[in-house]
């Protein structure tokens, strides 16, 4: 049965878009290690590696380019590029993106400080007076990025926000809780910076393709590809390279916390 539901999206595929095996797809995204980034001017991580292997076992070959995230949302929204990967799900993009219904992973946004210079955060009340370090471009939830009650400040990367946060410049940054422990993992910070355990938002990742002819029957075989890689061994083979014993830990954090918040 699974055989021949693969067949029949691949077959779909090839009739509504002739070209899509042939061409060439061009996917933009920023810097957002462990999950897709740069190293030595090659692309890397668990997303990258992922999305590389399903659209290989779907025939289609990926050009992949790496921009400031502000800007990999303006070429999308101007159909300058072909996709876009880790993107969150909105109504105001379904007008010119195409979600395959299978996502590429989960985000969750935490705080984080450093350890001699500690803020007791349950909250956005707690955050009043307070400056936290932001990205460009990014979607931590309406209510903390709507709220008056703190300052927001934009960094170009987000190693830039974490030597803010060690200089004093910013009080707390946010960011997705893997990417913050795989940076301070990476810049030996670990002793220095901690992350909070209040959770500011949760949100989905997806693969976003511009909306085009076949690109609705490539979003869903892509769908069903990934569905069936991720049940593979060679998937969770990908997290452990990157995340290895932090992706273990963080695991069973997040099981503990949805247990005690139920």
């Amino acid at each position: 049965m699974l055989a021949t539901t693969r067949l029949f999206w691949i077959l779909l595929l090839a009739c509504l878009s002739p070209l899509a095996l042939a061409e060439r797809l061009r996917l933009v995204s920023d810097d957002w290690a462990p999950y897709v980034y740069q190293q030595d001017g090659q692309p890397r991580g668990i997303d990258y590696e992922v999305t590389t292997q399903v659209f290989r076992r779907l025939g289609v070959e990926v050009e992949w380019q790496f921009l400031p995230w502000k800007r990999c949302l303006a070429m999308i929204e101007q159909g300058l590029a072909d996709g876009i990967v880790d993107i969150f799900q909105f109504d105001t993009r379904k007008p010119y993106l195409v979600y395959p219904t299978e996502p590429m992973s989960d985000v969750e946004f935490v705080l984080f400080q450093a350890r001699n210079r500690r803020h007791a955060v349950t909250g956005l009340d707690d955050l009043a007076g307070l400056t936290v370090g932001t990205s460009p471009g990014y979607t931590y939830g309406a209510a903390f990025n709507d709220s008056p009650r703190f300052r927001r400040e934009a960094a170009p990367t987000h190693e830039a926000n974490f030597g803010k946060l060690l200089l004093g410049r910013i009080d707390l940054l946010i960011t997705d809780r893997k990417v913050g422990r795989y940076l301070m993992r990476q810049l030996g910070l670990e002793q220095r910076i901690e992350a909070l355990p209040w959770v500011v938002s949760r949100q989905t990742q997806y693969l976003g393709l511009t909306r085009k002819p076949g690109r609705e029957a490539l979003a869903q075989a892509f769908s069903e590809e990934l569905q069936r890689f991720k049940q593979e061994p060679a998937y969770a083979a990908i997290s452990h390279r990157y995340i290895g014993d932090i992706g273990n830990i963080l695991n069973a954090v997040e099981q503990q916390e949805s247990s005690t918040s139920r």
